[in-house]
């Protein structure tokens, strides 16, 4: 006769996304960044609607896009928080840690990606609804008035919590590819905020085209409810934002495997 044990400490998917999920919210800074993320895009979006004239300037404004226009500054807190996921374990050397405890080393990655892509994307999406029906309140009576039911409203109030989501993403890659708090920062401040408009301003029309693929415009053409002049296509903008957050999580992939920790 026979015995089978099991071994009570195996390393499996689930109790690696659910040390990951721990890791996640029982550090401070998560809290603090999440937090002052919802802050600024409810606090922008209820002084836009609060302001909101109809005989202003910003009558030709997207309804969705002025609601939610919070969401830029919002977006870089998740961003940091992103960066902070990955980069922050290198720097406390928590890391050596995380690939005892996962010798394969690949399935801390994709647990730290699929963890945070889950919480941000909730976390930004009730943010985002609650703010376009609080903003929603004040804009009643003006040129301005929505509603979820209406065409294309919902869509990119979801759009825009996907682009914040996946813009975060390509920020946990970039931290997890250069290992540095700072490195991870300056990489995504000048590299994805940065380049597209210094490009912009060279006059060729190649450039103008391959721009609105770049992840903060393909992010913005997600979150309008209305067709944005010169901007890429709802399907196209994901699907470029898609490819560049596989990426950006790729190149970590690549580099975990062939470097020590």
């Amino acid at each position: 006769m026979s015995t089978t044990t099991t071994n009570p400490y195996r390393v499996t998917p689930s109790r690696v996304l659910r040390s990951e999920w721990h890791k996640l919210w029982t550090v401070r800074s998560t809290w603090i960044t999440v937090l002052t993320s919802v802050a600024f895009l409810l606090g922008v979006g209820i002084l836009m609607g609060a302001t909101y004239t109809s005989d202003g300037g910003d009558s030709d404004v997207d309804t969705v896009v002025l609601t939610l226009y919070g969401s830029q500054l919002g977006g870089i807190c998740l961003a940091v928080l992103g960066i902070l996921v990955t980069a922050g374990e290198y720097s406390t050397g928590m890391i050596r840690a995380s690939m005892t405890a996962v010798p394969r080393r690949l399935p801390v990655l994709w647990a730290k990606a699929t963890v945070f892509t889950a919480a941000v994307f909730t976390v930004s999406f009730v943010a985002a609804l609650v703010t376009f029906l609080t903003a929603q309140l004040f804009l009643s009576d003006t040129d301005q008035a929505a509603s979820l039911a209406d065409d294309g409203v919902l869509a990119a109030v979801v759009g825009n919590a996907a682009g914040v989501t996946l813009l975060s993403l390509v920020a946990l890659g970039l931290g997890a590819a250069l290992r540095s708090v700072p490195g991870g920062l300056g990489a995504f401040i000048g590299g994805v905020l940065i380049l597209p408009e210094v490009l912009g301003m060279l006059p060729y029309d190649a450039v103008d085209t391959a721009i609105r693929y770049f992840p903060t415009q393909a992010a913005g053409a997600l979150g309008s409810a209305d067709p944005m002049p010169g901007a890429a296509s709802p399907g196209g903008a994901l699907l470029a934002l898609c490819l560049w957050a596989a990426a950006a999580l790729v190149v970590p992939g690549i580099l975990l495997k062939r470097r020590d920790v």
